[in-house]
């Protein structure tokens, strides 16, 4: 398979960072090359970076006086920390980056890089990061004067068990932030209203 040829943007970035730092990026770019040579290069968030197949790598930067080596997904953070590379000294995973001595041996680097590539080609990681799963707040508890209202009108009510909690929510509190109870009692009625014709909160605005 043809070789991916350097990208030139990796080449500017290279060629402005900090003369200690060149020949780090030069020969971790090098060795990522050689042990996937389907890697592609983009710079991303301002800094080289190395893709395969739509999955981001690793990537590399260049500071004042230090280098960052990034190894991408949970599967090679767990590698390099039990061979005692992992380190969290820097923003990369081999820490700061002084000179070519701080990299591991390049048999152990080529190693790595294609265990990474192995883990997305092998479908493993298909992603270059997961968000976090939100977990969705419950329904609110509905106030009694609104529940009371809606029990006396089953078409609003039906619409309003329909709305999603976030919707539902919105009436609530528009309710019960009201202070005095002619406030509330007109909030519930408009309220009443509004969800009867189907509509949210803040139906002029934004759709449910």
């Amino acid at each position: 398979m043809k070789k991916q040829e350097f990208n030139p943007k990796v080449d500017a970035y290279i060629a402005k960072s900090q003369p200690f730092a060149q020949p780090i990026l030069t020969h971790v770019r090098e060795l990522v090359h050689k042990a996937c040579p389907e890697v592609e290069e983009e710079i991303k968030w301002s800094m080289p970076s190395f893709v395969l197949r739509g999955v981001i790598l690793g990537h590399m930067a260049g500071f004042k006086q230090h280098c960052a080596v990034d190894f991408w997904g949970p599967e090679m953070r767990a590698i390099l920390k039990e061979d005692g590379f992992l380190s969290e000294s820097g923003m990369g995973s081999l820490g700061k980056v002084a000179s070519l001595k701080d990299l591991p041996p390049d048999k152990k680097l080529l190693d790595y890089y294609r265990r990474a590539a192995g883990f997305i080609a092998s479908g493993q990681r298909t992603k270059s990061y997961s968000r976090p799963k939100s977990t969705p707040k419950p329904a609110p508890e509905v106030p009694a004067e609104l529940a009371a209202a809606l029990k006396k009108n089953k078409a609003a009510a039906k619409l309003f068990a329909d709305f999603s909690a976030s919707c539902q929510r919105e009436y609530v509190d528009w309710i019960t932030e009201a202070k005095r109870p002619e406030t509330k009692e007109k909030r519930v009625a408009q309220a009443v209203e509004w969800i009867a014709e189907g509509k949210q909160r803040n139906w002029k605005y934004q759709n449910c």
